[in-house]
């Protein structure tokens, strides 16, 4: 049982590039039997193929890659400041390495099968519709090439059609 209610997008009233950029978000993909959560602060919302949509990108090398790749739906989870922490930590923390849910505090639920966290104040389902991994060619000015070091891999881009927005 979650404590959730089922809105429409146009009924938020949110700033994405605050939302996303500045308050961050837990990127979450898997399974009730196996998930994991990362992290993000790069990522969008807005329309495309005239559907709703949200787009994120994932480095190959973090363990939430794994379950995005795996899984056809994705969930985005936005927190209170007062969780702040906890996603500090959810972006520090592979959860290879431990149980960096249950380290954070976050009580893990499931929306349709797809995770998320009760403690989220907006949840958002994506039905993943696109991936493509970025390469040199992405880097095109200083601005995109100071976010990769030498040898770094470069991230794939996700595209999720928003198929259920969630507040409390």
């Amino acid at each position: 049982m979650n404590s959730f209610k089922e809105t429409t997008l146009t009924e938020l009233n949110l700033n994405p590039f605050n939302k996303i950029g500045k308050e961050w978000m837990l990127i979450t993909a898997g399974s009730e039997e196996d998930f994991n959560t990362m992290t993000a602060s790069w990522g969008g919302l807005g329309v495309l193929w005239r559907k709703d949509v949200a787009y994120t990108v994932i480095r190959p090398c973090r363990y939430t890659y794994e379950f995005t790749e795996k899984n056809d739906y994705f969930s985005l989870c936005f927190f209170s400041e007062e969780y702040r922490n906890a996603l500090t930590l959810c972006g520090r923390t592979s959860g290879r390495d431990c149980d960096k849910i249950k380290e954070a505090g976050l009580t893990p639920v499931f929306i349709d099968g797809v995770p998320c966290f009760e403690e989220a104040s907006l949840v958002l389902i994506c039905k993943k519709l696109y991936s493509q991994p970025m390469d040199e060619k992405f880097v095109h000015d200083n601005a995109v090439s100071e976010c990769y070091g030498e040898g770094e891999d470069y991230h794939t881009l996700y595209v999720g059609e928003i198929v259920k927005a969630l507040t409390k």
